[in-house]
């Protein structure tokens, strides 16, 4: 009677390379997106980050405890931008004019925020480049959603 351990081996082999396979599909093809922006765009991104954004909105973009809730003064924490936050939520174009101008060009000036404008501070490719490193470390599937949402509201104007 012949040994089951070579078909043994060999189905197992088999599964293995059924999934990685597997995997590697899911990477290429779910996960894969349009080119994105370059390493220098993105290091730039991330030093403006750290130079200006880190300090309230967390060194991995986690925001603040309780962003949700209005503190005893009528502020909201800084939120989040990585995925569980709602900056994704916001087309390109209202994501710009926040870091720009500040909360209040959108919201109104009786709005309570602590987001100034860093128009003065920083050029428009500064600005879009840290936009750009911020969106570069949501899962590929939230940068997805994001880039329909800008699309829409580019539609709409």
């Amino acid at each position: 009677m012949p040994s089951r351990r070579p078909r043994t081996r060999f189905a197992l082999l088999v599964a293995g390379l059924a999934i990685g396979a597997g995997v590697l599909a899911y990477v290429l093809l779910v996960d894969a997106g349009p080119a994105g922006p370059d390493a220098a765009r993105l290091a730039l991104g991330r030093q403006v980050y750290d130079g200006y954004c880190a300090a309230c909105h967390g060194a991995d973009q986690e925001g603040q405890v309780n962003w949700r809730r209005r503190g005893a003064d009528g502020f909201l924490p800084a939120p989040p931008h990585d995925a569980t936050g709602h900056t994704w939520h916001h087309p390109d174009e209202q994501l710009f004019t926040i870091t720009k101008h500040g909360t209040a060009a959108l919201a109104g000036a009786d709005y309570k925020t602590t987001m100034i404008g860093f128009g003065d501070q920083l050029s428009d490719d500064e600005i879009g480049a840290v936009l750009d490193y911020i969106k570069s470390r949501w899962p590929s599937d939230i940068r997805r959603r994001q880039a329909e949402i800008t699309a829409r509201a580019r539609k709409a104007n």
